[in-house]
């Protein structure tokens, strides 16, 4: 067991990021994602063992969005018709991408590409919003089971819930209300963020250092916490997930930039 003393001399080493994924837990559980590509984006510029990296997101998910679902449920936002088809494939797939023993060169490229399709989402998901009240694609079990397990599969890989890709996608195809899908979304980032990490358990090659991550999934739920009960009222949604979609991107080039042209 690890005693204070030494959480608090891990908080001191790292309260750089300690600060930033608290700061993100709010932003994001107030909108109801998990913060899984903001987390990997920051992680990718530490000296954190790349193998680590994937399993502390997927953690730090789980703790930000389980109240933000549970919420969510409790207010009667769930249509577990609709809501089953899409976590039906996808949570095995993300087992599998979890389990998938990639190199530390593949990662980061596969990982760079993701967060600027992430960011890509992020930034035009109020024109996605507004553009999906105008077209109206037949929904059918077929195309949200894609969905979900294309989805799933990436993001077992990276180590995120797959919420920033699935959210857009429901807009896009009028799947239902904003608040429904948000909902649909953060139940989706918690079962394939457990459903990854189950995977990864079972490569030969895990690792995680307890101390950093106990360090980080408490912070996130602090910030969780508070983000689930708070609405941006000093910043509004729209231009948080701008922020953040520029950052991300960044991050994602940056990555892309080191790996690739090596």
């Amino acid at each position: 067991m690890l005693e204070i003393t030494q959480i608090f001399e891990i908080f001191i080493q790292n309260w750089e990021i300690t600060l930033l994924f608290f700061v993100i837990a709010i932003l994001y559980s107030s909108v109801g994602f998990g913060g899984g590509s903001s987390y990997l984006a920051i992680l990718t510029l530490t000296s954190i063992a790349f193998v680590q990296i994937r399993a502390i997101a997927l953690l730090c998910n789980i703790v930000v969005v389980t109240s933000g679902t549970i919420i969510y449920a409790k207010n009667g936002h769930y249509n577990w018709k609709k809501v089953l088809p899409l976590v039906i494939i996808s949570i095995p797939m993300a087992f599998v991408g979890g389990y998938l023993k990639i190199s530390q060169t593949f990662f980061f490229i596969l990982l760079g590409f993701t967060l600027i399709t992430a960011a890509f989402f992020m930034w035009v998901s109020k024109y996605i919003r507004k553009i999906s009240n105008d077209y109206h694609w037949k929904k059918s079990i077929v195309k949200d089971t894609l969905f979900g397990g294309i989805v799933g599969f990436i993001s077992g890989m990276v180590g995120i819930g797959g919420g920033i890709f699935l959210a857009p996608l429901l807009h896009l195809t009028s799947w239902d209300t904003p608040k429904k899908i948000a909902a649909a979304a953060s139940f989706f980032i918690l079962v394939n963020s457990i459903a990854g990490l189950l995977g990864q358990i079972q490569n030969p090659d895990f690792f995680i250092d307890p101390s950093i991550a106990i360090l980080l999934m408490t912070t996130v739920f602090l910030g969780g916490q508070i983000g689930s009960r708070l609405s941006a009222n000093l910043i509004s949604p729209f231009v948080l997930k701008r922020i953040t979609a520029v950052l991300i991107a960044l991050v994602g080039l940056r990555i892309l930039w080191k790996y690739l042209y090596l």
